[in-house]
């Protein structure tokens, strides 16, 4: 069943103590509204149990790409406080994230607004470690993992992720890499471990190498949406599934090419207008699909899109920046695509020859 589009304010507010079919003198309390969501059901990831679509916070920080100014911090703030209070508890970062001397702005931020709040212990936080090539020994990688622990003033991290994998141009570094990663988990740093733009091979190999030293690997995290959905995507899922890893959706709206707010002749500032000039010719007909599912749930095209990845069984992080994008994300919770819509997506995906380039990290 779908459920309202209103934004939080607007929701609330139809419950207001204010609003004119509540009576003052009423001896009882006024109604308190359930969270925003009534869902309230939560995913299994590993040892946590999580909401079934995170946050990702690339934009926290990187002025080059998303245009951010310190001057956004409070708004940044604000939207983190609502997405807790309407149920999110998974947020996406990288030490890597931010640009010039705001690099690893993204997880302090993200530390700030967790002390602030005071909910350390109801939140997951899954920070990525970027295999930089002077990181050449496990010891280096756990003081990476450390770094980042005093960025967000915290005891441990939720899942401690490897960005990226080096076997296609630095193997050696790859197993010290690994050896990092179970170094920091036995030493009680990170509560879990996951990896970053691994492909199907190395995805195995390294689920096989930490099964061996007693280290499960709990998430997997790739590009995945309906413009990303290739033969190596499909083949990832199916190995998560068989393994029991989660696999986490980056970029499910494919960075705004499936939100329906940009076409050929209105592109987006910055570096993203090159990608989209050349993929957004060729998405029309998965963009008439969304769009005409989109009008019958009386959803937005992001929401459909994002409600795919979760019908998918994984978890998307879309990006968020602002109170607005967060409420038109949530609004694709608390409802599912019927099976025939996700074929009528999927079919639409196949004909439309615009594809999201794939991450030049991602291994094999």
């Amino acid at each position: 069943m779908a459920v309202s589009t209103l934004s939080p304010t607007a929701y609330f507010s139809s419950f207001s103590p204010s609003n004119d079919s509540l009576i003052s003198s009423s001896p009882f309390k006024p109604f308190k509204p359930p969270p925003f969501w009534p869902w309230r059901k939560k995913v299994k990831m590993g040892p946590f149990t999580v909401s079934p679509m995170g946050f990702g916070t690339w934009a926290w920080g990187n002025q080059l790409l998303w245009g951010y100014q310190e001057s956004m911090d409070s708004e940044l703030q604000r939207t983190f406080n609502l997405a807790v209070e309407n149920g999110i508890n998974l947020f996406d970062t990288a030490d890597s994230y931010g640009t010039g001397r705001l690099n690893g702005q993204s997880e302090k931020l993200l530390g700030k607004f967790i002390r602030q709040k005071q909910i350390q212990d109801n939140i997951v936080i899954a920070t990525k470690f970027a295999a930089y090539p002077w990181r050449l020994t496990p010891g280096q990688f756990v003081n990476a993992c450390k770094s980042s622990l005093d960025r967000m003033q915290l005891e441990q991290i939720g899942i401690g992720q490897l960005h990226w994998s080096t076997a296609n141009y630095a193997p050696l570094q790859e197993l010290a890499l690994w050896d990092g990663l179970v170094a920091m988990y036995e030493k009680g740093l990170v509560r879990a471990v996951g990896v970053s733009n691994y492909g199907p091979k190395q995805l195995v190999k390294i689920h096989d190498y930490l099964k061996a030293r007693g280290v499960p690997l709990c998430s997997a995290q790739v590009q995945f949406s309906l413009i990303s959905m290739g033969k190596d995507q499909i083949e990832i899922k199916n190995i998560c599934d068989s393994l029991g890893i989660r696999l986490i959706s980056y970029s499910p709206l494919g960075l705004g090419m499936l939100t329906g707010k940009y076409t050929p002749s209105k592109l987006p500032q910055g570096p993203r207008a090159l990608l989209f000039r050349q993929i957004l010719p060729g998405l029309e007909p998965l963009l008439n699909s969304l769009r005409e599912i989109a009008q019958k749930r009386r959803k937005t095209i992001s929401q459909v899109a994002i409600n795919w990845c979760i019908c998918k069984d994984t978890i998307p992080i879309p990006g968020i920046k602002t109170v607005k994008q967060l409420e038109e994300s949530l609004g694709a919770l608390g409802w599912r695509l019927s099976s025939n819509e996700l074929i009528q997506l999927e079919d639409a995906a196949r004909e439309s020859p615009g594809k999201m380039i794939q991450n030049i990290f991602q291994t094999r």
